[in-house]
């Protein structure tokens, strides 16, 4: 069998496999649904022996608009605690800032061939899972809690399509 139907069938086999994604630059790209109703991607770089677990959020227009209120100290603080948390995680991550104002985050970790198991597999999903979890935490312990369906952190939009 296949690294590919490997993965596929340890991400179906654990009902959070949800499609298969058009990519060139990918031997694969999986999305998944973990837990429910939080998309992730499982995506194998062509010419790569790695593959990334990754997760990307875009933060709630409510939230942006409660930092763009907040001072410069608080904004700075902000963005300095989700960068030292972050790194707790011992994940990759990206922040898109825009004038000290967090809009969207991707959280990533790598698992190589020679280490991919269906167990290494999903204790690296749920990493990069908790770590994009403590980043939402992070804005409603600072900024509020948004208790509307319509205002939390979403990812609709999956990390590479």
């Amino acid at each position: 069998m296949t690294i590919e139907q490997d993965v596929k069938n340890w991400l179906a086999d654990e009902g959070v496999f949800r499609e298969k994604a058009a990519d060139e630059n990918a031997d694969f790209h999986f999305v998944i649904e973990f837990p429910k109703d939080n998309v992730m991607d499982v995506v194998k770089p062509k010419e790569k022996d790695v593959i990334v677990i990754g997760c990307a959020t875009q933060v709630a227009p409510e939230h942006i608009s409660l930092m763009q209120n907040a001072s410069p100290q608080e904004k700075n603080k902000f963005l300095f605690d989700v960068s030292t948390n972050l790194n707790l995680f011992l994940v990759d991550y990206e922040l898109k800032v825009d004038q000290d104002i967090l809009q969207q985050y991707v959280v990533t970790d790598n698992i190589y061939e020679d280490g991919l198991t269906k167990d290494a597999l999903f204790k690296t999903i749920k990493r990069v899972f908790k770590a994009k979890l403590h980043c939402i935490m992070l804005l409603n312990y600072d900024f509020g809690n948004l208790n509307n369906n319509n205002s939390k952190p979403h990812n609709e939009n999956s990390m590479f399509v």
